[in-house]
């Protein structure tokens, strides 16, 4: 598996807990950043798939695909 960078959530908690407006692109920022710190805790993986798409499998079981605007639940 390779390694993805990943976008700093420096802040992103508080932004929410705030009740801050977040748009499409800072929730896409945001859930990124999140999924970067399950793979950098050991706790998910991540990769491409032959057809581009980004693969995440978390290590409890549960496989997902990351779409440009959706996550799918694969396994």
């Amino acid at each position: 598996m390779r390694a993805m960078a990943r976008s700093s959530i420096t802040g992103a908690n508080s932004q929410i807990a705030n009740g801050a407006a977040v748009n499409r692109e800072d929730a896409k920022t945001l859930v990124m950043a999140a999924i970067g710190t399950l793979v950098e805790d050991g706790k998910a993986e991540w990769s491409r798939t032959a057809t581009g798409e980004i693969e995440l499998r978390l290590l409890s079981g549960e496989v997902f695909l990351l779409g440009e605007v959706c996550v799918t639940r694969v396994a």
